[in-house]
């Protein structure tokens, strides 16, 4: 089993790895990755740090990682038994489901209705936010090493000062006249 160490225990890892798989699925890291499921080419929200920023303590969830999993774990088990689905005791519950059936768990968790929705939903969000921005990281740095998340989007790089400038209009035109007053930097004199 391939599963980069982080702050947690390698089950922890694991299980959250294969969480974040289900949101932004990639292809998987060796032939031996239990974590991510290989459902997508390319990279996915694993490849892009979502465990790095599910333990970011500006997320708030850094205590309550080992309680997802323990959960999710057993969300994954009662899954297994209502399906008559044999899970593998060699990894976590959640990771021993094929993708399709740990997406079909995720469907239920973050269905409307279901009891602890908006736990699985804000989980699901940072592992979204992992991939679409590198919210963990300075985003000047994430595009020097090509983040697979932004390169994806076409997030263009900044200036060689560092900043960001769109000398071309997305309307092709200004919206607004600049204040007489405009300082070159953009702010008001």
């Amino acid at each position: 089993m391939t599963s980069v160490q982080h702050g947690g225990s390698p089950d922890r890892n694991i299980t959250l790895e294969a969480f974040a798989d289900t949101i932004v699925p990639g292809e998987k890291r060796s032939a031996d990755d239990r974590a991510v499921a290989g459902a997508a080419p390319g990279p996915g929200a694993v490849a892009a740090g979502a465990l790095e920023l599910l333990e970011t303590p500006a997320t708030g969830l850094v205590d309550a990682l080992d309680d997802y999993v323990l959960s999710l774990n057993g969300h994954a088990t009662g899954h297994a038994e209502r399906y008559g689905l044999r899970l593998d005791t060699d990894v976590p519950p959640f990771v021993a489901l094929s993708h399709e059936e740990r997406t079909a768990l995720v469907a239920a968790l973050v269905a409307p209705g279901h009891p602890e929705r908006e736990l699985w939903v804000l989980l699901a969000l940072f592992c979204n936010m992992a991939f679409d921005t590198g919210a963990h990281l300075h985003t000047a740095e994430a595009i020097a090493a090509g983040h697979p998340g932004l390169s994806a989007i076409g997030f263009s790089a900044p200036d060689a000062d560092g900043l960001w400038r769109f000398p071309a209009f997305s309307y092709n035109r200004p919206l607004a006249r600049l204040h007489p007053h405009t300082a070159p930097s953009g702010s008001l004199a």
